[in-house]
């Protein structure tokens, strides 16, 4: 059976905090974790992976280093430290389900989460191309 969530890789755990408010930005729109990480140049999801690795203090740190530099939203200048603490409260306790497990080795190891089937298939449809393309019409034909 295929796997459920082939459609949606990313770990329904971190949902709570990927989608939590940081704050507004100027224009007065909520700025999302998600949002914040992404505008930082950080994969929101692998990035979360990794906060969950440290554990509840390294990732209240670490996220308070990232919030610091994070300029969208302006009440964040003072005030980074109280918001990352309360975020890191959102945080899954540990790696618990398969997509989490998965995604948190996937950050800690620092490999990108491609399915090798895909490369597989990949390699044979361009090996076939090549045959057809190569393998063609030839003389005396």
């Amino acid at each position: 059976m295929a796997d459920p969530n082939v459609l949606n890789p990313h770990p329904p755990e971190f949902d709570r905090f990927l989608y939590a408010s940081v704050g507004e930005d100027r224009n007065g729109y909520v700025v999302t974790v998600l949002s914040a990480l992404a505008r930082l140049g950080l994969d929101p999801w692998k990035e979360t992976a990794e906060l969950v690795t440290l554990g509840r203090d390294a990732a209240q740190a670490r996220l308070g280093t990232l919030l610091a530099r994070f300029w969208d939203v302006p009440s964040l200048a003072s005030d980074h430290g109280r918001v990352a603490r309360d975020l890191s409260q959102l945080l899954p306790e540990g790696p618990t389900s398969g997509n989490l497990k998965r995604a948190a080795s996937t950050a800690a190891d620092g490999r990108l989460n491609t399915s090798r089937a895909i490369w597989a298939v990949l390699a044979i449809i361009i090996a076939l191309v090549q045959m057809f393309t190569v393998g063609g019409s030839g003389p005396g034909e």
